[in-house]
């Protein structure tokens, strides 16, 4: 199984880690300089752990995917993001302007409980499959484009098969 999802789990520990990355910063912010502006808070944690996570995935989650030009995978990467960002905001857009989950109408604890599910669980899931999908098909379209040079001189095989018709 670890051989034939590896992409996968590679892509959910740079995630993990690229949540550590957005709630360290979100939160952060969120509890000093931007108080009254929790959704640029997490936008700028969003932003933050995007950078290292186009890093992360293109040289060891994606390592052996390609099929694009450098500047254009990585354009590809940042309009994408910027997409799963939007996917990310919105849920805690919703709870806090439409359903009004923040002070004064509820109290502290209610609204911080509110933006930690529609923010980091909603929002996070939403943003993450839609990565997933997205840059496997756009980002990395190709399996086996940037085999890895061995020690030797010789080429790695990617020992990932090509799901991408999944």
């Amino acid at each position: 199984m670890r051989g034939k999802h590896r992409e996968l789990l590679r892509f959910v520990l740079v995630g993990g880690a690229s949540f550590v990355i957005t709630m360290t910063i979100t939160y952060g912010l969120k509890f000093t300089v931007l108080t009254d502006k929790p959704v640029t808070a997490l936008i700028i944690g969003v932003l933050v752990a995007t950078v290292f996570s186009y890093v992360a995935n293109r040289e060891w989650s994606f390592r052996s995917r390609g099929g694009r030009e450098r500047a254009h995978e990585a354009a590809l990467f940042f309009l994408l993001s910027a997409i799963a960002l939007g996917l990310n905001a919105l849920p805690q857009l919703v709870s806090r302007y439409v359903f009004k989950l923040e002070q004064p109408h509820v109290g502290l604890l209610a609204q911080e409980i509110a933006d930690f599910v529609s923010g980091v669980i909603i929002g996070t899931l939403l943003g993450t499959a839609f990565r997933w999908w997205s840059f496997k098909k756009w980002v990395f379209p190709e399996a086996g484009a940037r085999p890895r040079l061995l020690r030797g001189g010789g080429r790695e095989t990617s020992d990932i098969p090509d799901d991408s018709a999944a």
